[in-house]
């Protein structure tokens, strides 16, 4: 499995030699279409197992108090589970871009977010800056970015407790020096900054460096493959996707975008 510092690494050696560029872009795509074939073929057959736990039971419900019976089910999940995350990261650099408005998205997002984390104890606020640009984005992958960091947020709070969970949305722009800033007057470029804050139980020094490698998790029941898909994500949108955590304090995620020359109005298969 390659890690962003592999690719980075491999792009910088396409840049460089075109012949190289054309083999590597071939070893890649016969790399990403074996995964995928793997995925596939193992997960048609393990469906088949998983009907068949659930035909069992339902013919015999005294199964259900079987010794093991439940780690079965629950070790078949998981597998499951593991094989969609590996199919969605293997195609993370796959997008189907379309002019985004991203008022309209984030809007929409935080709403069903808010109605879906009601009878939660942790609070849930946003702020959503005026007049957000569209940008050149696959809104169903971006959209799964932004949920996976939200449950993330959520799950970093210790049951019970009160908390909160934050995300905000602004344009920054970049100043010839290369120092973000807020509107400023020689600006180059404009990036838009999606930050997902909480006041959870923060990432440990001893794990921060590990939260992008792919199969690394320190949670029970995680695969270890959604921070590093939505990195990839992030990445293929042409952006970045960063943390900061104190132990205690919280965490906050930060995914810049490129703001493209996308319509500023709702064109043919504009996408909301």
């Amino acid at each position: 499995m390659y890690t962003s510092t592999d690719l980075d690494k491999l792009r910088q050696i396409m840049e460089e030699n075109q012949e190289l560029a054309d083999i590597i872009s071939r070893i890649l795509s016969s790399h990403r279409e074996s995964i995928s074939t793997i995925t596939h073929e193992i997960r048609n057959p393990l469906t088949l197992v998983y009907s068949s736990l659930q035909l069992i039971e339902s013919n015999h419900p005294e199964v259900r108090t079987f010794r093991h019976w439940n780690a079965m089910h629950q070790d078949v999940l998981y597998m499951m589970r593991l094989l969609a995350d590996l199919s969605d990261y293997n195609n993370g650099f796959t997008l189907h871009k379309q002019p985004l408005n991203t008022g309209s998205f984030l809007k929409q997002l935080v709403l069903s977010f808010a109605a879906s984390s009601e009878a939660s104890n942790i609070e849930f606020t946003s702020r959503i800056a005026p007049e957000l640009p569209y940008i050149q984005a696959d809104a169903p992958k971006l959209k799964e970015v932004l949920l996976n960091l939200l449950k993330n947020a959520f799950e970093a709070i210790p049951s019970g407790a009160p908390g909160s969970v934050r995300l905000e949305a602004d344009i920054i722009t970049h100043t010839s020096s290369g120092k973000p800033g807020i509107s400023a007057a020689s600006a180059v470029s404009s990036s838009l900054q999606i930050q997902i804050r909480d006041n959870g139980c923060g990432i440990p020094a001893k794990h921060f460096d590990e939260i992008f490698t792919p199969f690394t998790t320190f949670k029970s029941g995680g695969t270890g493959l959604g921070l590093p898909l939505s990195k990839r994500i992030v990445e293929a949108h042409g952006g970045t996707l960063q943390a900061k955590s104190s132990p205690d304090i919280g965490t906050v995620f930060t995914i810049l975008l490129p703001v493209s020359s996308a319509p500023a109005s709702p064109c043919p298969g504009d996408t909301e």
